[in-house]
């Protein structure tokens, strides 16, 4: 795992307003960001920090797994691995061993709104990786070795974190259940027998498509010069063309007028439940509330749910809750795996009365700031670190209309009240609009072999 680099002045004077417990009034100090758009469109981000000497270099391309169709589902991940195996002027793998060779490492991650992709390094290193990512994303090699080398591992990824994985099953079960018409009715994985469609020309298109300069937002932060940077971006990065805009993902999930219930078999030891409510978009006015609503309800071992379900009933080992805020409307899940002896009748039982608890009498203005300190707490770690800055800053740039609109992330928490946690409560969790996967265990006989 990564260790943490040197803390910026800036996360220094932000622990102290945390220990303050002062989240109120806060507000982010100016950052020195330079901005660079080319005539290809792409978009190019600078924060100097010297205080190590190292940068972070960082691509998000908007793309994901909300861009896909049936038939190529799964193909935004295929992508984050073929992207490492080669390019016009470099072998594959040869993108790692120079990045290793500048005392660095890089990794990517997909997700069904964006695929991201990241290297931290020694500062000399900066130049070479220029070159690097600008071939990749001039001449990706896309031939069928390299589609079929990965088509494998991604199939294997799918076996061992969802076909053979209790909550990564059920969770796929929940949303292609949840979901009719949007895109988020598969998971970021794909279908296998999509993953097995996949062709080469599926790929090519794809990238064309998507990974255009004009579809990206590189943001490197770290210890290097922006003129030095600005000039290579135009010397390595302007000559890659534009390409027509993708088409814009349309919303067309019809109102779920019911709840929906799902018994899901398969082998396991201990029965679970896994609850989704219809919710709402990241960029909606109510998504602070109701992330802090999830911390409230099941934020670590003082939280509502874990106290009612596993300290006080006893019913359940685990429980969670997560307020899945995406580009388009999303997810609020619970999850409950029953304790021996107990049942998930019990377990869901035990989160409608939790809810209704706080849909009568609301939460308190502990519960409330202690959810805003963890809040802070995260936002401090994420600014400690040059890659941290360099994630915020392309999500922000990439898909609120402005990096400058990080700005607005601390007020949109500080200004959630108790009233707006019971609203929201009231609001969002009504049983026509939940989706409820229940695991029923079964014996390996019972269940088959899984595939």
């Amino acid at each position: 795992m990564k260790q943490p680099k040197k803390a910026s002045l800036w996360a220094l004077v932000a622990l102290g307003i945390l220990l303050c417990n002062a989240l109120p009034a806060q507000k982010l100090p100016s950052l020195s960001i330079q901005r660079l758009q080319l005539k290809n469109g792409l978009v190019v981000l600078a924060l100097e920090d010297h205080t190590v000497p190292s940068a972070a270099y960082y691509t998000l391309f908007k793309v994901g797994s909300r861009n896909e169709r049936p038939g190529i589902t799964g193909l935004s991940h295929l992508f984050e691995h073929m992207m490492f195996n080669g390019s016009a002027r470099y072998k594959p793998k040869e993108f790692d061993h120079i990045i290793e060779a500048g005392g660095g490492e890089s990794n990517a991650f997909t997700t069904s709104d964006t695929t991201e992709y990241f290297e931290e390094f020694s500062s000399p290193t900066l130049d070479i990786t220029l070159q690097l990512e600008a071939d990749r994303m001039r001449a990706l090699k896309l031939d069928k070795a390299n589609i079929e080398q990965e088509r494998g591992i991604v199939k294997e990824e799918r076996r061992v974190n969802t076909d053979n994985s209790l909550p990564g099953s059920m969770y796929e079960q929940l949303v292609n259940h949840a979901f009719v018409a949007h895109p988020y009715h598969w998971d970021t994985i794909g279908f296998m027998k999509d993953l097995d469609a996949i062709t080469l020309s599926d790929a090519k298109t794809y990238f064309k498509t998507y990974y255009a300069p004009n579809n990206a937002v590189v943001v490197v932060v770290g210890d290097f010069k922006t003129a030095e940077l600005f000039a290579g971006i135009k010397k390595y990065f302007s000559d890659i063309p534009a390409q027509t805009p993708p088409r814009a993902v349309v919303n067309s999930e019809p109102l779920q007028q019911g709840e929906k219930r799902i018994n899901y078999h398969r082998p396991a030891e201990l029965p679970a439940v896994l609850l989704g409510y219809k919710s709402i978009s990241s960029h909606a006015p109510d998504a602070p509330a109701l992330e802090l609503l999830s911390v409230i309800l099941a934020g670590g071992d003082s939280s509502r749910l874990y106290r009612a379900l596993v300290y006080e009933k006893q019913i359940a080992t685990e429980v969670s809750a997560d307020s899945d805020a995406r580009l388009d409307p999303s997810l609020f899940t619970f999850y409950a795996q029953a304790a021996p002896g107990h049942t998930t009748e019990e377990c869901e039982k035990a989160i409608y009365d939790t809810l209704a608890e706080v849909q009568k009498n609301g939460v308190t203005e502990r519960e409330l700031q202690k959810a805003k300190n963890g809040f802070l707490k995260g936002l401090i770690g994420r600014f400690a670190t040059n890659m941290g800055r360099a994630g915020l800053l392309a999500k922000y740039e990439a898909h609120w209309g402005g990096w400058k609109h990080l700005y607005d992330l601390l007020p949109r928490y500080d200004k959630v009240t108790t009233a707006d946690v019971l609203r929201v409560a009231k609001k969002y969790f009504t049983e026509k609009t939940r989706t409820v996967i229940v695991l029923k265990p079964e014996s390996a006989a019972q269940g088959g072999e899984q595939k």
